[in-house]
């Protein structure tokens, strides 16, 4: 009889955390702050934490990784510009996360949620630092080193991962059958970037 009633109480329980993730992930463009991050010339809703997720996300987030294994990978002076990069072997933590998108997606997404989180990371990372450019700036800063670039790749993973999982658990109840997906427009430009994009 316990175990009986347990179940229901389980599902009820996995079917409110569902409500809350959907209203994480579904927030409304006119819900977050409309002067949120707009030093950065963005969209709100961009900057919005805990949007909905896919595979693809995780697999950015590992690839870039990846390209950042060693010392030797990792090109500490970035400028956003990511052809010299690519001919030189040695990536940016930005052109990691390019590259990463690319070979992923087959075009390269700015506003990614594997991109986000990654710049979420930063800046919990460098609270009080202000920085106009957050995968750039801190890429560049001479105290940022491998470990840290590492680390903040590691944080964004986590989360992907975080959310992948209860995504997989409500699938297995029954309560969606979709993949678990951002709910945003597409506010993205011709080249990937958003109109008004981030400095």
């Amino acid at each position: 009889m316990g175990s009986q009633r347990a179940a229901p109480k389980n599902a009820r329980t996995l079917l409110l955390a569902a409500f809350a993730y959907f209203a994480v992930a579904c927030t409304s463009p006119s819900g977050p702050n409309p002067n949120a991050r707009e030093r950065f010339g963005d969209p709100a809703q961009y900057e919005v934490r805990g949007r909905g997720v896919t595979v693809e996300d995780q697999q950015i987030l590992l690839r870039a990784s990846e390209l950042l294994a060693s010392e030797s990978a990792w090109n500490r002076s970035d400028d956003r510009h990511c052809d010299d990069d690519e001919a030189a072997g040695k990536r940016s933590l930005f052109c990691a996360l390019q590259a990463a998108s690319i070979e992923v997606l087959g075009s390269y997404d700015h506003r990614r949620v594997a991109l986000q989180e990654v710049r979420f990371a930063i800046e919990e990372a460098t609270r009080g630092r202000e920085l106009e450019h957050r995968l750039m700036d801190f890429n560049n800063d001479p105290q940022t080193s491998l470990d840290d670039v590492k680390e903040v790749l590691a944080v964004a993973l986590s989360r992907v991962r975080e959310r992948l999982a209860q995504g997989d658990a409500l699938g297995r109840l029954g309560l969606f059958n979709e993949p678990v997906v951002a709910c945003e427009p597409d506010l993205t430009g011709a080249a990937g970037f958003p109109t008004g994009m981030e400095r």
